[in-house]
């Protein structure tokens, strides 16, 4: 199993519905993208100042799987719309693990 991680930080003025269609548009792509396997997506607890805001962690059978997934153009759609006009700041892993 692959594993892609990614954590952002909104840009300051971002609002309470920008990230709210952040969150939900990131929620509606497994049912847009077979080859996802697993799909978690949270905002940050704030148990620990200066984490990232939000994260995804998403699960695929294999590279391929994520290729698929970083591909796809509901997924670039959203990032485009929604998502990158409001990051100040992205970090990302992929890793292979159970």
């Amino acid at each position: 199993m692959l594993r892609h991680v990614v954590m952002f930080r909104y840009a300051t003025g971002t609002s309470i519905e920008q990230r709210a269609a952040v969150i939900a548009g990131l929620r509606e792509l497994p049912a847009m993208v077979p080859e996802i396997r697993g799909y978690h997506v949270g905002e940050d607890a704030g148990l620990v100042e200066g984490n990232f805001d939000f994260a995804v962690v998403a699960e695929f059978d294999n590279a391929d799987g994520y290729r698929a997934y970083a591909a796809n153009a509901d997924h670039l759609a959203l990032i485009a719309s929604t998502i990158r006009p409001v990051i100040a700041e992205r970090a990302a892993v992929q890793f292979d693990g159970d």
